[in-house]
């Protein structure tokens, strides 16, 4: 029999002291599958001098091999008898390569499998929920998974020590789990808590998904069941085999929670919005759901959800199961509607991450290079071996001319830093293998002429990217655009393997290069250059023409730009360009502000007219850290700039609303908690820190508060609105700013055109 599926999950574990390596996942037929394998033995690499190390060590064998180190000298395989011995073993030698690649990716990666799989094998066992396979053989396969998924949510007490209900939805489930003496229309009820949990576990390994859904499931809602199913003393199994959860925090910024279960997958839904760069002003439930599906919980907002949900478990427990339901709901709709499951399974197949791991962007480099580096006959340094102590620097960021401009074309490199690689041929290998004949790079970094790794995979992905656009796939799209453009991160981070400052400065010091280059060309060509970020220009073009004819121009331009930097670069580098100048957009109107209180114009801000559609781009009108009123002001100044209408009536009039109290709800501020506990703030508090420490214990990483007479107040649900609201601290620290902005270029004056309203207020 033969079948194709997908891998949900790749584990080790020990049995008899034995390694056995278990894939999970799901045939195309629906059937989930476990394989195991107990053939494998994990291994790495050794330098040849250090093979006396080994002896009376916990090896199986030390062998002799025809693979090199980076620097072309040979290496030793040595095969260990689990991956506990791999630990200690590699502490023997100096030097070790690959010694951390975690075994099941390894296993994986020998056979050239990402995440799909083709099997010729009968189940050695099978029930009605699992078939399972022995030691078969596997080859990697192209295949995409319709995946069961069941979305998850939970209703607690305040204190998270009593569970009132578990709702679980997915296409074809809709139910909610209540604790209740009484029947509850439209959900089941169960006697008492211990009773919830059973039944919970049962239907779960009924429904049997292959993913779990959730907004904060792992930290809050599966944290909780199981800590719950503990303390009473009820049989957990979460997975499709016996088996503990496991919940672990990344390290890094984003601080993702991940939960490992056996055979199912978990999904967090904010890191998949946050990740897919959907623009939201936070990422609670309610701001998204609200944002992206026009509708949000059950719950009023102004008041304490927590009070309110025990409320409602007490007094109406029907409308509290139709709350958990939505809840459950939401995250549903939102990952279906944004395309967001079929975004991560794409990118599960490109890099053959699991699917809660798909934005691991190192482990996922390893995934693609290694196999590559092996076909070429070399081996990896083990993480840390050439973390050299450099900096990296960033992209060229051109001095902007602030000021209000009409046909302002934007040129853009398409994937610019991907297109340096294939260019120049940067890679780690063609970095190590530079001898004669080599590529000098602006910071000095040499590399090999023949086509090396990186090049080789980014021509697929160009490939597999153009294919998916021409039939219309924006998940296929966007997943290939999100892995390439982690290529270039992953080189100038010190925990990759493959780090080293020259490779990833030499990718930023061409892409400075290219920019200043093109900047010549369109100043050459008579043209001025407004400002220019990275892989961007901004150039000013005929602006006393219609926007029709600054087109016809550009594209001429473009043209003649992109001829004279493909000569350059056969010139200057012998290679042909794989750079790509494209014309992004035409915007009629264009404004860049200057440095507040300067002169010198403002970098990566920034605000155009484009077909009737107002851009705003780094300004306060786009950052969540400012209240929503400054942003119509700057929204509705901008509009009527670009569109020729007067500013001083709708200036006034939205001043004179802040004054009269007509406005209070969109003055409230957002501050992030960057640093975690309010322990980790030492230094003078800013505003948000005092809200922070005035909102009390339980305190959320998103601070939400109004500054008052006696400054910062926090805003709380339940609490209503803080009193005797400082309008002169909006006026002079929040809207002043954002209108001299617009008003200083044109020649007008704040204070003045507000006057009559500040001597109102002081009436």
């Amino acid at each position: 029999m033969t079948w194709r599926g997908f891998i949900l999950q790749s584990t080790v574990r020990l049995r008899e002291g034995q390694p056995v390596v278990m894939l999970f996942g799901t045939r195309e037929d629906g059937c989930p599958f476990i394989i195991e394998d107990d053939r494998f033995r994990p291994y790495f690499f050794i330098r040849p001098e250090d093979r006396n190390r080994m002896e009376k060590e916990d090896v199986i064998e030390v062998t002799t091999t025809e693979l090199r180190a980076l620097n072309g000298r040979p290496v030793l395989k040595v095969v260990a008898p689990n991956p506990r011995a791999v630990v200690s073993l590699r502490e023997k030698v100096p030097v070790a390569f690959e010694a951390d690649v975690r075994v099941a990716y390894r296993y994986l990666i020998d056979r050239g499998i990402r995440a799909a799989i083709e099997v010729d094998a009968e189940p050695t066992r099978s029930d009605s929920k699992l078939a399972w396979y022995r030691n078969p053989e596997l080859k990697p396969a192209e295949f995409r998974p319709l995946l069961r998924l069941l979305s998850l949510d939970i209703e607690t007490s305040g204190n998270a020590r009593e569970i009132y209900s578990i709702s679980l939805v997915s296409d074809d489930v809709d139910e909610v789990h209540i604790v209740s003496s009484a029947e509850v229309p439209g959900a089941v009820a169960h006697a008492d808590e211990k009773t919830l949990l059973r039944s919970f576990f049962e239907r779960l390994r009924e429904i049997d998904p292959d993913v779990l859904l959730g907004w904060n499931v792992v930290d809050f809602d599966l944290r909780v069941i199981d800590q719950r199913a503990k303390a009473l003393r009820v049989p957990t199994q979460f997975g499709r085999v016996p088996g503990d959860i496991y919940i672990q925090r990344d390290p890094g910024y984003t601080r993702n929670v991940r939960c490992d279960i056996p055979g199912r997958q978990v999904l967090d839904g904010i890191p998949l919005v946050r990740d897919a760069f959907i623009p939201v002003q936070d990422y609670r439930l309610e701001t998204v759901a609200q944002t992206l599906l026009g509708r949000g919980k059950q719950i009023d907002t102004n008041v304490d959800p927590v009070a309110e949900i025990t409320r409602l478990y007490r007094e109406d427990p029907a409308a509290l199961a139709a709350y958990n339901r939505e809840d459950s709901r939401l995250v549903l709709d939102i990952l279906k509607q944004e395309g967001l499951i079929e975004l991560t399974i794409e990118r599960s197949l490109l890099s053959g991450m699991p699917l809660d791991r798909v934005g691991s962007s190192i482990a996922s480099f390893d995934r693609l290079y290694l196999p590559e580096l092996r076909k070429r006959g070399y081996v990896a340094p083990s993480v840390g071996s050439n973390s050299i102590g450099r900096g990296v620097s960033g992209g060229a960021v051109l001095d902007s001319a602030p000021g209000f401009y009409k046909n302002v074309v934007v040129f853009d490199f398409k994937s610019l830093y991907p297109s340096l690689i294939r260019t120049f041929n940067l890679d780690p290998l063609a970095h190590a293998l530079a001898a004669e004949d080599v590529i000098e790079a602006p910071n000095n970094a040499r590399f090999d002429r023949e086509p090396a790794i990186l090049a080789g995979i980014l021509d697929r992905f160009f490939e597999r990217r153009a294919s998916a656009k021409a039939r219309g796939d924006r998940h296929g799209d966007l997943a290939i655009k999100i892995m390439m453009n982690a290529l270039f991160g992953v080189l100038g981070a010190s925990s990759c393997r493959f780090f080293d400052p020259s490779i990833a400065n030499a990718i930023t010091r061409f892409g400075q290069q290219m920019l200043q280059w093109t900047q010549e060309r369109f100043e050459a060509a008579g043209y001025r250059v407004l400002y220019g970020d990275t892989d961007s220009l901004f150039v000013s073009v005929e602006p006393e023409r219609s926007a029709n004819e600054a087109r016809e121009t550009a594209l001429v331009l473009r043209e003649h730009v992109q001829h004279e930097l493909d000569v350059r670069i056969q010139q200057q580098y012998g290679v042909e360009s794989r750079l790509q100048l494209e014309l992004e957009r035409i915007y009629e109107r264009f404004f860049q502000p200057s440095v507040r209180g300067g002169t010198q114009g403002s970098k990566k801000r920034y605000a155009g007219w484009v077909e009737g559609e107002l851009r705003i781009v780094g300004l306060e009108a786009v950052r969540r850290d400012w209240p929503r009123i400054t942003g119509e002001l700057q929204r509705g100044m901008l509009t009527r700039v670009f569109q020729d209408q007067p500013l001083a009536p709708f200036v006034r009039e939205l001043v004179k609303s802040m004054q009269a109290g007509e406005r209070d709800h969109d003055l409230v501020i957002h501050k992030n908690l960057r640093k975690g506990s309010l322990d980790n703030y030492t230094a003078k508090a800013s505003p948000h820190i005092v809200a922070a420490r005035k909102a009390g214990p339980g305190v959320r990483r998103d601070i939400r508060y109004l500054m008052t007479h006696s400054g910062p107040e926090p805003l709380i649900a339940g609490r209503g609105h803080p009193e005797k609201i400082d309008y002169t601290y909006y006026l002079d620290k929040m809207l002043k700013p954002v209108a001299e902005s617009i008003l200083e270029p044109l020649g007008e004056d704040f204070d003045e055109i507000i006057d009559a309203v500040r001597q109102l207020s002081l009436l």
